[in-house]
């Protein structure tokens, strides 16, 4: 059955039977800030209320009501308040998989492309956007309404916004192996020699591009990963002490203060 979270700040949405979607609406964005971090999900939301300051990658932008921001999975990004100005958001994390598949009859088979847009002002995207996360919330709404009107609408953004250009094959792989080990070895204490050995680069070559390819260092990647890790088993009602030892943290005190720089909610509020 669906379930919501409710916080002085922020709800969470979740329903197991739409196992691709998640959601989450902020009422007071000014206690809620972030740390860079990145989701394995594609992500979409809309400003509802006053103006907020959007970073991704190595862009930024004020963004007000009536924005939708959106994210591909790995991207690196953070939105956090302009000084003291409230102001109010959704968004919805969709399982790349699912989009994906929404993506194949278009041509493309290789999983998610990334889509291009990061903002948009766009009022029928904010529209259609709202209505869904209505729809998705609403307790009273049936299930198959739901599926529906989440495929009408990604369907619809697939259909208006091709996906760019895959520059995968233009990256450095050793980077790539870099991550692919952190993403194999998050439990672990992972130590700067072996990403080296990982992907034949100096240490301070290895630093220097893995900060300017995805905006943080190793670590704050595996920090982020770990957090990543952490979502995914407190979904599942993992206790949040277990959740730290499976997650490579120190203790749960380490996990918690992790969680909320990238979350902006503690584990507690998060887990259903």
């Amino acid at each position: 059955m669906p379930s919501r979270i409710t916080a002085p700040v922020s709800t969470f949405w979740r329903d197991a039977r739409l196992p691709f979607v998640e959601a989450r609406e902020v009422r007071d964005g000014r206690r809620v800030c972030y740390d860079k971090h990145t989701h394995e999900t594609y992500s979409i939301g809309a400003i509802t209320g006053g103006r907020s300051q959007y970073l991704n990658g190595a862009r930024r932008w004020t963004v007000q009501r009536g924005t939708v921001v959106a994210m591909n999975p790995g991207e690196v990004h953070a939105c956090n308040p302009l000084a003291d100005e409230p102001w109010s958001y959704r968004m919805l994390y969709v399982d790349a998989a699912w989009l994906a598949d929404l993506q194949r009859p278009h041509g493309r088979d290789r999983g998610l492309q990334p889509l291009p847009m990061a903002i948009s002002d766009d009022p029928a995207l904010y529209a259609g956007l709202n209505r869904l996360y209505d729809g998705l919330v609403d307790p009273r709404a049936d299930l198959l309404a739901k599926q529906i009107g989440a495929i009408e609408f990604f369907a619809d953004l697939l259909r208006r916004m091709p996906a760019a250009r895959d520059t995968s094959d233009d990256e450095d792989p050793r980077l790539q192996r870099v991550v692919e080990y952190i993403d194999a070895h998050y439990r672990q204490a992972v130590r700067i020699e072996e990403l080296c050995a990982a992907s034949g680069l100096s240490p301070s070559y290895l630093i220097r591009a893995f900060r300017s390819r995805y905006g943080m260092t190793p670590h704050r990647y595996l920090v982020d990963r770990r957090v990543r890790a952490g979502r995914e088993l407190l979904r599942h009602r993992e206790s949040i002490a277990a959740v730290a030892v499976a997650t490579g943290f120190a203790d749960q005190a380490h996990f918690q203060r992790e969680f909320k720089r990238r979350v902006a909610a503690t584990p507690g509020q998060y887990r259903i």
